[in-house]
């Protein structure tokens, strides 16, 4: 029964080092994901390139595609006791990525559309042809909402990488960590 086991053991752990399988035929709802943020993802994504680890590797290596991070973030609350310990989430994502924080939800506000769009036009410039990559981690739509967004304000060669940064930690690839991107006046 030893034997058995140890080949079960090894099976598991050469499987858990190969890059996840999808979760069946998600398909691509008609709007934004609106909830459940955490969930399986579609294969697709219309309008838009879908890139597993090794490419989004070579598109990084080659600096062929501005990278942008959508992973939220949660601010200090302004209401917090007085004495109350506040620690900064730390995030660590694909070097020289930009973190556009909370603009992958199904729905944003005005004030979180205008931070999105300076933010593109900023890094990436006005150019809409330019390669861009969203990411933030595996089975997340906040990834998928905002290329989806990205696709319908015109951008032309939008890449989504649904294995986002931990993808991207289990290929030992390097990540630094990062703050959210802000708007400079």
């Amino acid at each position: 029964m030893k034997g058995k086991e140890t080949i079960l053991l090894v099976a598991a752990g050469l499987l858990s080092l190969t890059e996840p399988m999808w979760a069946g035929d998600i398909a691509e709802p008609g709007g934004y994901r609106m909830d459940e943020y955490r969930a399986p993802v579609p294969q697709t994504l219309q309008g838009a390139s879908v890139v597993t680890t090794a490419e989004a590797e070579a598109l990084w290596r080659e600096k062929k595609a501005v990278f942008f991070d959508v992973m939220p973030n949660t601010p200090k609350p302004a209401n917090l006791p007085a004495g109350t310990i506040w620690r900064e989430a730390i995030r660590k994502d694909i070097p020289g990525s930009i973190w556009l924080a909370n603009v992958g939800y199904g729905a944003i506000s005005e004030e979180t559309a205008s931070y999105f769009r300076q933010g593109l036009a900023a890094e990436a410039g006005a150019d809409k042809s330019r390669a861009i990559l969203f990411y933030c981690m595996t089975n997340c739509w906040m990834s998928w909402n905002a290329a989806k967004r990205a696709v319908e304000w015109g951008y032309s060669s939008v890449i989504w990488y649904p294995l986002g940064a931990d993808g991207w930690e289990r290929a030992n690839l390097p990540l630094e960590e990062k703050k959210p991107y802000v708007i400079s006046n």
